[in-house]
């Protein structure tokens, strides 16, 4: 059975995130805690660990997960430009539960599934979390469950439902709010497109109006009753 590590207990946290590290670097999973609801995590440039976790999950490469950073210098590497408004979205949201899709940079050498050529970034606000992120670089890291299921908002409820498909599982507690990020789609700002705008994906963490705040009309419209909300990851 995968082992469990209470990060609340020193002794167990320097284990965990020692093994977590080791996990990582060998291309196999590990759950962690984040601030919205429980992670699985995968080396973002290993395409035989990023499958790995869709196929743990349950899911397609017309799944492709998001992928965690440590700081903004790290989505600078990922991307292929931070226009100004996603600029003020990282001042007021980061690290936070704020999901950015943006143009990938065309030069990184990863396969994270069916992209169409774009990278949903976060920062998370979460010391563990930003601890192995740095140790590890990105980290693609979806929501720690089976496709269908709740996120998992303790350790438990992801073992529950992932198993010794993961090698290590880390032991933050229970998340504190169990809502998982809002993601926003910012990549029509890049490049020449006559009609910029930003498009909510997934309602979560970042209320709506406190995008429109930082944003204004360059936010969609609000949606009209009985639009589907987005799908949880």
């Amino acid at each position: 059975m995968s082992p469990v590590f209470d990060c609340h207990d020193e002794a167990q946290l320097l284990a965990g995130m020692r093994q977590a590290r080791q996990a990582i670097g060998r291309g196999e999973l590990v759950v962690l805690p984040t601030d919205t609801v429980y992670g699985v995590a995968a080396d973002a440039f290993s395409a035989r660990a990023v499958h790995g976790l869709l196929e743990a999950k349950g899911r397609g490469r017309q799944s492709p997960p998001p992928v965690l950073v440590a700081g903004v210098a790290t989505l600078r590497a990922l991307v292929a430009e931070v226009p100004e408004p996603v600029e003020r979205l990282v001042e007021a949201f980061w690290p936070g539960g704020l999901t950015i899709v943006l143009p990938a940079q065309p030069s990184l050498s990863w396969d994270l599934g069916d992209t169409f050529g774009t990278v949903a970034v976060r920062m998370p606000a979460n010391n563990l979390a930003l601890e192995l992120l740095e140790e590890t670089g990105p980290l693609a890291v979806s929501s720690a469950n089976l496709t269908g299921q709740a996120a998992a908002i303790t350790a438990a409820d992801a073992q529950r439902m992932l198993g010794d498909s993961v090698a290590v599982y880390l032991d933050g507690g229970p998340s504190l709010t169990g809502i998982a990020s809002t993601i926003v789609d910012a990549t029509s700002l890049v490049g020449s497109g006559s009609a910029p705008l930003v498009r909510v994906l997934r309602e979560g963490a970042v209320a709506r109006t406190d995008l429109r705040g930082g944003l204004g009309d360059l936010l969609e419209p609000d949606p009209t009753p009985g639009d589907s909300p987005g799908e949880q990851s």
